[in-house]
């Protein structure tokens, strides 16, 4: 059997001064929410930010406890607010930033496997691909298609 070769396409990578206002203003939310995080176990702050279709964003931050696994991601803290409070809306966009207590810089970083299920679903739920927005390294950023990027042998409702 000859070897299949996979790419892994739906994104795009760009620097910070050539994205576009609307992710700018997103990332700077994600990032101010960083500030509202409770991570005095882990001391790594994360901040998560959606762009609803009604041009709203909204943000969230890791909440953690000392029961551990009781806290909660940063992306799935809004997510799961928006599912309930914005129910007839659709999310369009989600940015998440992150950096240590100590620090001022953002660091790269990328959902866990947690929140990239619950981004799948939530785009399943609303019949809508939601663009992921990620720092790669610094000043540069990832911009994907959908969160199916993040997990490109999902497992959803369509699979049962």
């Amino acid at each position: 059997m000859e070897e299949e070769i996979i790419e892994n396409k739906g994104y795009s990578a760009y620097s910070y001064v050539d994205l576009d206002d609307q992710y700018k203003n997103l990332i700077k939310s994600a990032q101010e929410a960083c500030d509202t995080s409770y991570s005095p176990y882990s001391k790594f702050k994360v901040g998560a930010a959606i762009l609803l279709d009604n041009g709203e964003i909204l943000t969230g931050s890791n909440q953690e406890n000392s029961c551990f696994p009781a806290g909660l991601c940063a992306e799935r803290v809004v997510l799961f607010y928006a599912s309930a409070n914005y129910s007839n809306r659709t999310i369009k966009q989600i940015a998440v930033t992150a950096k240590r207590w100590d620090e001022d810089q953002f660091l790269p970083i990328t959902p866990c496997g947690g929140c990239r299920q619950v981004l799948l679903e939530t785009e399943v739920k609303q019949e809508s691909p939601i663009k992921v927005i990620l720092q790669s390294s610094e000043n540069q950023w990832v911009v994907t298609n959908s969160s199916e990027v993040l997990l490109p042998f999902c497992f959803n409702k369509h699979s049962l």
